[in-house]
């Protein structure tokens, strides 16, 4: 399979510490993309090599983190290394931008912790990123929904100039989930050059957001590089 690498974080699983594994490629070309070098793909390793990663770090993760990229492109793989992470007695965390909602359906049995990245209103995804697949990102929620033992984190970046606090609202008021986390778009890698020049929202800025939209959704985290995640 093609990765982009691995890496021991305390940040990416909350509340867990885990090994990170990105996956190489992915179906959408999302102007704000921080992990551009990937989307093409990555290093090919077999799985017995990401096996032995996972056996490795074992002793001293609580589980793992497939993102990427796309995972779900690689979906036969991912199965197989869920199917090893839960025969260690790991947790499974499967990071995925909700565009194969069949593929999510096949593996969802095997995953604890769903983060599903909402990038607009369902209507408007052919807008931002070019691709009308806001129904699939839909679908792909309501599979996790019907999960009972998957815990499902919707999370949009907040990118001024693509999107607005009329955006959020709308997104707040369609999904389904047990926590919506609002993230500050960064502009250190991004795919589209012209948004190099975008300024990051403030903290103050999601907070704020955050405490409008707080009423509409069981629970909502705001994140961003000067505090790291808050609670709101």
């Amino acid at each position: 399979m093609k990765i982009g690498g691995t890496n021991i974080s305390s940040f990416d699983f909350p509340g867990k510490m885990s090994l990170v594994i990105f996956t190489g490629g992915c179906t959408l070309r999302c102007p704000y993309c921080h992990n551009p070098e990937i989307i093409n793909g990555g290093d090919e390793v077999s799985l017995d090599e990401i096996f032995k990663k996972i056996e490795d770090a074992s002793e001293f993760v609580d589980g793992v983190v497939i993102t990427g990229g796309e995972p779900l492109m690689q979906c036969t793989a991912i199965k197989k290394i869920l199917k090893y992470v839960r025969s260690k007695g790991l947790l499974a965390k499967l990071d995925t931008n909700g565009c194969f909602p069949d593929r999510l359906q096949h593996v969802i049995e095997l995953v604890d912790y769903v983060s599903l990245d909402i990038k607009a209103p369902f209507d408007r995804y052919g807008d931002l990123i070019g691709l009308d697949i806001g129904k699939d990102v839909e679908e792909s929620m309501e599979i996790v929904l019907n999960s009972p033992n998957t815990f499902l984190e919707c999370r949009t970046t907040y990118v001024p100039t693509l999107l607005n606090e009329k955006d959020i609202h709308q997104i707040s008021r369609e999904i389904n989930c047990d926590l919506y986390t609002l993230q500050q778009f960064r502009n250190r890698i991004v795919l589209d050059p012209s948004l190099e020049s975008v300024p990051s929202p403030s903290r103050e800025f999601l907070g704020e957001l955050a405490k409008k939209i707080k009423p509409l959704l069981n629970k909502v985290k705001i994140k961003t590089s000067e505090f790291g995640e808050e609670i709101i």
